[in-house]
């Protein structure tokens, strides 16, 4: 699993579009999926990096050019007549942090949520916002802050590959499948060799309708278990303990088409990562309306699109498995952590006029204090992972942007539960 390792908004407009306090900016190996740090890296938690800083652009689909010097964001960049925002500040966001410790914290049930990642959002057609979630334990805290192991190591913390929190203003509620006394993943899989973890997720069309990438076991050994396919899943906004439909999407290339979902004006465009270990590219596609089980478009990367998945260009490299490309003002915003160091601390931002980049200005805009043994925990095993924003709690100047922590330690997630749970911050432009 992302956490024990083995060593939207209604239906017309589900982004919301981050707008800035700007005159010309408003457009708007047992029954636990657990994975080693190091299978969970090669599979998409966290990057083990490129070696350089370099980056491609669209009408240079394949051919590696330097990268910007960091700057601020936007600078030198202008799109309709409008300069891109600029990078002002960032700190924790002390309020949501706050409510996600008190709710991890909370014992008053044995079946809901005390830690996970994945940390995905979407608004729901009530104004309430889903939290997506993947590997996610529930259970008990210990006064201690730690919990015990879980249940399929002989204790009593129940563990699922992936679940919902509903976040009702300040109210939170855990949507898993089973029952109470018996929880399950709210995307059950196939058979016990199977497993889903999430991606993004949208409403759109009635439907919340989440990404999930399956994976399967086939040996006894820690690596011996693969990245199989990419599915959407539609679930009930008011039933989200299991899925409507389950369709199949585009998979023939390896792909993950789970980092990012945004919605620009008719057309949904879905981000995704080739993960080849130390390096990472992005990559894009769209589908037309709102109904990502409808055919997909695939960007070749010389302004041009194709129904064949085998033309999805490469459009840069340096983004972690899960990112985002939010549009802001008249501009799109890629927030990823920064893939070109291994273990990086920094996550960076990158201004585009268009969904499909090129990607400029790179800036980092945040370092994550958590990692290593100069970290914030003094544990050399601690990392943080995929940063990406959440359009959906964002409002003009503010950006709120969430990442993971884990360790590579397996016991320290029972020795310590706030390791493993989401961190939010605040970012502010001008």
């Amino acid at each position: 699993m992302r956490a024990v390792r083995e060593v939207t908004l209604r239906e017309t407009s589900t982004r919301s579009t981050i707008h800035l306090d700007n005159k010309s900016s408003n457009d708007q190996t047992s029954a636990v999926r657990r994975r080693s740090p190091w299978s969970g890296i090669a599979a998409g938690v966290l990057t083990l990096a490129l070696s350089t800083t370099t980056f491609t652009t669209p009408a240079q689909a394949r051919t590696a050019t330097a990268p910007p010097k960091p700057g601020q964001p936007g600078t030198g960049l202008v799109c309709d007549g409008v300069r891109t925002p600029t990078f002002q500040s960032s700190a924790p966001d002390a309020g949501l942090n706050g409510q996600f410790t008190r709710y991890g914290n909370d014992n008053g049930r044995t079946d809901d949520w005390t830690g996970a990642d994945g940390t995905y959002s979407t608004k729901l057609p009530d104004g309430r916002v889903a939290f997506v979630f993947s590997d996610t334990f529930l259970g008990k805290v210990n006064p201690d802050g730690g919990r015990s192991p879980v249940i399929e190591e002989g204790g009593t913390t129940p563990f699922l590959n992936n679940s919902f929190v509903i976040k009702d203003g300040k109210r939170f509620t855990t949507v898993h499948g089973g029952t109470k006394k018996d929880p399950k993943a709210v995307m059950p899989p196939r058979d016990s060799k199977h497993w889903y973890w999430a991606g993004d997720a949208i409403t759109a069309g009635g439907k919340v309708q989440v990404t999930y990438q399956e994976y399967e076991r086939f040996g006894d050994g820690i690596w011996d278990w693969r990245w199989l396919r990419n599915v959407v899943a539609k679930f009930k906004p008011n039933n989200l303990s299991k899925p409507e439909s389950v369709t199949a999407i585009p998979s023939s290339t390896k792909i993950a088409w789970a980092s990012w979902l945004e919605r620009s004006g008719g057309t949904i465009y879905v981000y995704g990562v080739e993960d080849l270990g130390d390096t990472k590219y992005m990559h894009l596609a769209r589908v037309r309306g709102g109904d990502l089980a409808k055919p997909w478009e695939f960007y070749k990367g010389d302004g041009t699109w194709s129904k064949t998945e085998a033309d999805s260009a490469r459009i840069m490299p340096g983004v972690a498995n899960e990112y985002s490309v939010s549009r802001m003002g008249r501009a799109y915003m890629l927030i990823t952590q920064d893939t070109t160091v291994k273990f990086n601390t920094a996550i960076v931002a990158y201004f585009s006029c268009s969904p499909q980049g090129p990607f400029t200005g790179k800036t980092t805009v945040y370092s994550t204090p958590e990692t290593g043994a100069a970290g914030s925990y003094g544990n050399p095993n601690i990392f943080t992972y995929n940063a990406h924003a959440h359009p959906e709690m964002s409002s003009r100047n503010r950006i709120v942007v969430s990442y993971n922590v884990n360790s590579f330690v397996n016991t320290d997630h029972y020795k310590d539960t706030s390791i493993y749970r989401p961190r939010f911050i605040d970012l502010r432009f001008r």
